[in-house]
């Protein structure tokens, strides 16, 4: 029973960050770690060089990866295909991860070795003051 009762469909439902989204079918399996300073993103990235990937953070602390792959010469009018299970190119990839309050946005770090995309996200030790904002009462709108 690998994947559990359910499988994956209900996994979004049981467990889930704040936000975690990827495009179906998507090669681009990622492992989510938290240490006591960071969070810490590996992201299979197989075939993928790092001008092909591009990491980005948008208002919101929503971290969106995103990958696109150069497809492959054709072969030629002579050239038969026996076997195609690899495809003929690495297709794209997408994922969007809204990322805790207590990060440091300025000075996350990416790098991608061995068809593995690491991106650590430092946390922000400093804590932050509530935003708690009183409200006036009136008699009268």
């Amino acid at each position: 029973m690998g994947a559990g009762f359910f499988g994956d469909a209900l996994r979004p439902f049981i467990w889930s960050p704040p936000m975690f989204r990827g495009w179906p079918g998507s090669t681009a399996l990622i492992d989510w770690l938290e240490s006591p300073t960071s969070h810490i993103f590996k992201i299979n990235v197989p075939g993928f060089s790092k001008d092909d990937i591009k990491v980005q953070i948008d208002e919101g602390n929503v971290l969106h990866i995103r990958g696109e792959g150069r497809k492959e010469e054709p072969l030629g009018k002579d050239t038969v295909w026996h076997i195609a299970e690899r495809g003929t190119g690495r297709g794209e990839f997408s994922r969007e991860i809204e990322l805790p309050e207590n990060v440091k946005v300025d000075q996350i770090k990416a790098q991608v070795e061995n068809g593995v995309l690491t991106i650590v996200v430092p946390k922000d030790a400093t804590p932050k003051s509530a935003k708690v904002r009183n409200i006036n009462i009136s008699s009268k709108l």
